[in-house]
């Protein structure tokens, strides 16, 4: 079976060079969490995309966002440098405390 493909959206920071947040176009930046908006400053769009799983992205493997796209509605690109899992759970704010330490 094909999967369907994604229409995403993706925004970048105001704050953070290199930071971008993709998320499903259907359902916009209202699954995103006010924290997370609140860190990544005011979303720029800077293009549409068809997600598929053949497609390449140049940081991230577009599988991890489509299912990202999927679960939540939303997938936070962290700039490059230091730890891919540190980079990744800093915007986590789905997280709870437990699972990763409090939440600053």
């Amino acid at each position: 079976m094909t999967p369907t493909p994604l229409l995403c959206q993706i925004y970048k920071s105001a704050r953070h060079e290199e930071m971008f947040l993709y998320v499903d176009r259907t359902r916009g930046l209202e699954v995103v969490p006010q924290e997370l908006l609140a860190g990544f400053g005011t979303p720029q769009s800077i293009m549409i995309m068809v997600m598929t799983p053949e497609r390449t992205l140049a940081r991230v493997e577009t599988t991890r966002v489509i299912e990202a796209l999927k679960e939540k509605g939303y997938y936070l690109q962290m700039p490059p440098g230091g730890d891919a899992r540190t980079r990744d759970l800093a915007f986590d704010v789905s997280a709870s405390a437990d699972d990763h330490g409090p939440v600053s």
